[in-house]
């Protein structure tokens, strides 16, 4: 049986199995941002390549890439300031104001606050005990704390795709 593929399959999956549920949270968003999901495929590895001017290029009517990396990166920072104990101070007609992208150098500070604050993130997720998962997150109109952090990695798998395409799209002219 060792040899087979399903040992190596059941293997490779006794740490997950081991996650209580928190970790597997925190895990689940760590894969969309840094790799490892079940797609395959994940924002890092998808913004790797991509310049500066390539991430402000608008292309048709869409968002460019840096506005939905900000966008994501937004709610990512409001939900956070929670789990540090801070008010949910987050509005929707903020979520896509992006500071300007004049530089390789604006557009790698916007990737790095994005690869930290995902790290922090899914870092306080882990830390929370299960029972706060079933509490009113901020206020009980927003739902509990695990509709919040599946909305979240909803949320970046949504824009991820969008990114994807867009990037496909200036590649190609």
């Amino acid at each position: 049986m060792k040899g087979s593929p399903i040992f190596g399959l059941v293997a490779g999956n006794i740490k997950t199995w081991n996650m209580n549920l928190t970790e597997q949270i925190a895990k689940h968003f760590r894969e969309v941002h840094f790799g490892g999901n079940w797609t395959s495929v994940n924002l890092k590895d998808s913004l790797a390549d991509v310049t500066w001017q390539q991430a402000t290029t608008q292309v048709y009517t869409f968002n460019t890439i840096a506005a939905l990396v900000y966008h994501m990166n937004y709610y990512v920072s409001a939900v956070m300031k929670v789990l540090q104990g801070e008010p949910l101070n987050a509005s929707d007609k903020y979520s896509f104001r992006l500071p300007p992208i004049l530089s390789q150098e604006d557009w790698e500070k916007l990737l790095n606050k994005t690869w930290t604050d995902a790290e922090n993130f899914a870092t306080l997720i882990e830390q929370l005990p299960e029972s706060k998962l079933w509490e009113d997150f901020s206020d009980n109109k927003y739902g509990n704390y695990y509709r919040n952090f599946h909305g979240i990695i909803e949320h970046v798998h949504y824009h991820l795709g969008q990114i994807v395409l867009i990037k496909k799209i200036i590649l190609q002219a």
